[in-house]
C-alpha cells in the first residue's frame, strides 16, 4: 500500500478525529497518574518532602489507585447506559481535574490516599467509556486506529511525568495535569453524542444530526444511519442483563477473548516493568545506563510503538498484530529469566550486562505493537450494544486485577525462589497468548460492529449485506 493509498482513508474524517482527540485529553493526565508513583514517590519519601511518608505509604499509592478503579465498577456499568458515553466522558474528567487539585494542595498522606482512590475511578470511567464512544462513532476504515488513540495519549501522559515530575515542585507537574484534565472540560461539551446511544434512547434525530456532524458537510449518512438503526433495534431485541454474557454463545466468545487478552497484557510483565525497571535493571548489574534514565527511554519507546502501531492496525489487522506481539515479547522476556538464570546459578555476566536492557527495550516495542494496544480496540468493537456496559465494565475489572495479580507473582516468586521465576511465568503466558489469539481471536479490520456480531455468532467471516434478524435466544442451556 502506497503512503497516497494510506492517507485515503483519513480523507473526509476530520470531525472525528477530532472529537476523539477531545475525548482523550483526560487519557494524558490520566498516564501522568499510572506513572506517578515512580517519579514521585522517592521524592516524597526523601528529606525535603512535602508530605513526608514512610516506604509502606508508598506501597499503599499504587494500590489505592487500583482500589478505586474497582470500587467504581458498579457506578461505571450503571452510568455508560444511562447517562450517555459524552456525559461519562466529562465526568472522568471531573473526577481527573479534583484529583491534581487535592494533590498540589494535600497537607497530609490521607489527603493523597484519597486523590489516589479517585484517580483510579475516573480511570475506570474513562477507560469505559471512551473506548465505547470511539467505536460508535468511527467510520470502521479508521475505527482501529482511532480507538488506539485514548492508549496513545496514556502513553504521553507517562512519559511527561517522567520528564517533569523528577525535577518541578510538586505542586507544578499537579497544575499540568488539572490543565490537560479542564481543556477536556472545555472542549468535550461541543462534541456529538454516540450516534448508537442516541438511536438506543429512540433519539433518531439527534442520531442523524450527531452523525452529520461526525462525517462533514456534504456525506451521505442515510444508508449509515439505517444500518445503526437496524442493528441497534436488532440488538435491542436480545437480552440486556448480565448473566447473557456467560449464557449466550457469541457473548461469551466475546468475553473469553477480553478476559484473556486483559489478562496476558499485564502477564507479559507490563506492570512489573513499569513500577519496578530501575530495581530489576539494578539486580541484573546492569552498568551501562542509569534507571532513571531506562525509564525514560523505556517510556518513550513504548509510545514510539504504540504510534507506529496505530497506523498499522487498520492495515496489517488486529489479529496478526497481536501473534506477532505476543512471540516477540516472550521472547525478550524469556532472554531476561534465562540471564537471572545464569547470574544467580554463578556465572559471569558482567560481560552481557547489556543484555537486560536491550531486551527490556526490544519488549516495550514488541508489546505496545499489538498486545499493548489491540485489546483496547478489541474491547469496544466486539460486544454488542446492548452488552457494552457489561462487558467492557467487567474487561476492565480483569484487567486491573490481572495487574495486581502480575505484581504479586513477580514480588513473591523473587522473593522466594529468584527474579528469574516470574519472567518465566510471563514468557510462557505470552507464548500461550499467540495460540489463543491465533485459534480463537476473530478479525474485525474493515467490518461494521454489526458484522462483528455475526462472525461472533458464528454466521460468516464476510461482511454481509442482507438485513439483519433477531436472533433467538435459547433459554434450555
Amino acid at each position: 500500500m502506497t503512503y497516497m493509498n494510506s492517507m485515503k482513508i483519513f480523507q473526509g474524517t476530520l470531525p472525528q478525529l477530532f472529537a476523539v482527540l477531545a475525548a482523550t485529553l483526560n487519557a494524558i493526565s490520566d498516564g501522568m497518574q499510572y506513572g506517578w508513583t515512580a517519579p514521585v514517590l522517592p521524592i516524597l519519601m526523601g528529606p525535603n518532602s512535602p508530605v513526608p511518608i514512610t516506604e509502606s505509604q508508598g506501597e499503599w499509592m499504587e494500590t489505592f489507585l487500583w482500589i478505586g478503579s474497582l470500587m467504581c465498577l458498579p457506578l461505571t456499568m450503571y452510568l455508560v447506559d444511562k447517562i450517555g458515553r459524552k456525559r461519562s466522558i466529562l465526568l472522568a474528567s471531573s473526577f481527573m481535574f479534583t484529583v491534581w487539585v487535592v494533590t498540589a494542595l494535600a497537607p497530609s498522606v490521607e489527603y493523597l490516599y484519597a486523590a489516589r482512590l479517585l484517580a483510579g475511578a475516573a480511570s475506570d470511567t474513562a477507560y469505559v467509556s471512551t473506548p465505547m464512544y470511539i467505536a460508535e462513532i468511527a467510520e470502521h476504515k479508521i475505527r482501529g486506529f482511532l480507538s488506539s488513540l485514548i492508549f496513545l495519549m496514556m502513553l504521553i501522559g507517562i512519559l511527561l511525568v517522567y520528564l517533569v515530575a523528577p525535577f518541578v515542585p510538586i505542586y507544578a507537574h499537579c497544575i499540568l495535569g488539572a490543565c490537560l484534565a479542564g481543556l477536556e472540560l472545555i472542549i468535550f461539551p461541543f462534541m456529538p453524542e454516540s450516534p448508537y446511544y442516541l438511536l438506543s434512547k429512540d433519539d433518531e434525530v439527534g442520531a442523524k444530526n450527531a452523525l452529520k456532524r461526525l462525517r462533514g458537510p456534504g456525506s451521505d449518512i442515510d444508508k449509515e444511519i439505517a444500518e445503526m438503526k437496524s442493528a441497534v433495534t436488532r440488538q435491542k431485541t436480545e437480552r440486556g442483563r448480565l448473566i447473557d454474557l456467560f449464557v449466550v454463545p457469541s457473548h461469551f466468545r466475546a468475553l473469553l477473548i477480553m478476559i484473556v487478552l486483559d489478562v496476558a497484557q499485564h502477564f507479559s510483565s507490563i506492570s512489573v516493568l513499569l513500577m519496578n525497571l530501575h530495581i530489576i535493571l539494578d539486580e541484573a548489574g546492569s552498568i551501562y545506563m542509569e534507571p532513571s534514565t531506562a525509564g525514560i527511554i523505556f517510556a518513550f519507546i513504548l509510545l514510539l510503538a504504540a504510534t507506529v502501531a496505530s497506523f498499522s492496525i487498520d492495515k496489517f489487522g488486529r489479529k496478526i498484530l497481536l501473534i506477532i506481539s505476543s512471540v516477540l515479547s516472550g521472547f525478550c522476556v524469556l532472554i531476561i529469566a534465562v540471564y537471572f538464570q545464569l547470574k544467580n546459578s554463578g556465572y559471569d555476566t558482567a560481560t552481557v550486562s547489556w543484555l537486560p536492557i536491550v531486551s527490556v527495550m526490544l519488549y516495550a516495542c514488541a508489546f505496545k505493537l499489538g498486545l499493548g494496544l489491540v485489546p483496547i480496540v478489541l474491547t469496544a468493537e466486539l460486544f454488542p450494544t446492548k452488552m457494552k456496559a457489561y462487558g467492557m465494565t467487567i474487561a476492565d475489572a480483569l484487567y486491573v486485577i490481572s495487574s495486581l495479580l502480575s505484581l504479586q507473582v513477580y514480588q513473591r516468586l523473587s522473593d522466594n525462589y529468584g527474579m528469574e521465576y516470574p519472567f518465566y511465568v510471563f514468557a510462557v503466558s505470552c507464548f500461550f497468548t499467540a495460540v489463543f489469539c491465533y485459534y480463537f481471536v476473530p478479525e474485525t479490520k474493515g467490518k461494521t460492529l454489526d458484522e462483528i456480531q455475526m462472525i461472533l455468532k458464528g454466521m460468516t467471516e464476510k461482511p454481509i449485506k442482507v438485513e439483519p434478524i433477531p436472533e433467538t435466544i435459547s433459554t434450555h442451556l
